[in-house]
């Protein structure tokens, strides 16, 4: 399994070109991308195409190719296989047959926005890429974003209007959020703004939502600032998908409200009173 650059073609390590230029097959998510690399560092190998639409047969393939004594090498399109790119079929079928499956460590968009992002606090949760349809994605946000700890995703740029949209509606409107794009490339841009400001201003210039994107949003400055109004925003979205009941005992799941709270605030939502006429 190994890393390659995320942009930078320079951002490999020297144990992955000697790897890479050692093994026997390189299996590629993009042969062409790959080769691209390859021709760089002046590496000469082996590319066999494996991608998601041939994830399994390859998986089978890559079992039988080691059965015969020979080496492969796994690699993505950028950064480290199986994050969010293919991989995991392919290290799970090999582990099964009895093969070693080792990590050459590299970059990760991840981590790499994550070091740039100025966040002190310690505990994140990568979430990878969120539901493309709108009603599964703010429902993946109310059940990742409510307890207070940073969240990691990934966008592609046609999506990712609806998704900072989204988590602003979600999440909150003065919730931080980092967009990261085009990360270690020539129009490299980390931005740091409020949730609610995130869609104006990836719509202010067309070049602001090309690439792909790494979006961070930090933890609630505090747990009492994240308490009652992330168990809210989390049982107001549940509600919209949701029958009471559901969506009541999803929350407390979620978050950890007390059940008569959010049933209370529930009965609310769903039943608002109407103003009296005068």
């Amino acid at each position: 399994m190994v890393a390659t650059p995320i942009g930078n073609l320079e951002d490999i390590t020297l144990r992955a070109l000697k790897i890479l230029a050692l093994v026997d097959t390189i299996a590629a998510e993009d042969t062409r991308i790959t080769a691209r690399l390859l021709e760089h560092h002046h590496v000469h190998g082996n590319l066999r195409a494996v991608h998601e639409h041939n994830e399994q047969r390859s998986a089978d393939w890559i079992v039988e190719t080691l059965a015969q004594g020979k080496s492969v090498a796994l690699v993505t399109d950028a950064g480290t296989p199986a994050i969010s790119d293919p991989g995991a079929t392919v290290v799970a079928r090999t582990r099964a047959s009895g093969f070693d499956v080792v990590p050459i460590p590299g970059p990760s968009a991840a981590i790499a926005a994550l070091s740039a992002a100025g966040i002190a606090d310690p505990p994140f949760l990568f979430a990878g890429f969120l539901p493309a349809k709108a009603a599964a994605r703010r429902k993946a946000l109310a059940a990742f974003g409510a307890p207070p700890r940073t969240l990691v995703l990934y966008e592609a740029p046609h999506r990712v209007v609806e998704c900072v949209e989204d988590i602003a509606e979600v999440l909150g409107a003065g919730r931080t959020i980092v967009i990261a794009r085009e990360l270690t490339k020539i129009f490299e841009q980390i931005h740091r703004c409020p949730a609610g400001e995130a869609s104006a201003f990836l719509q202010a210039d067309p070049n602001r939502r090309r690439g792909e994107f790494v979006l961070i949003i930090p933890a609630p400055a505090s747990a009492k600032e994240a308490g009652k109004t992330d168990w809210e925003r989390a049982l107001a979205v549940l509600l919209e998908e949701l029958p009471l009941a559901h969506a009541v005992k999803l929350a407390c799941r979620l978050t950890g409200v007390k059940r008569k709270a959010a049933y209370e605030r529930a009965l609310q939502l769903a039943h608002p009173v109407k103003p009296r006429r005068r």
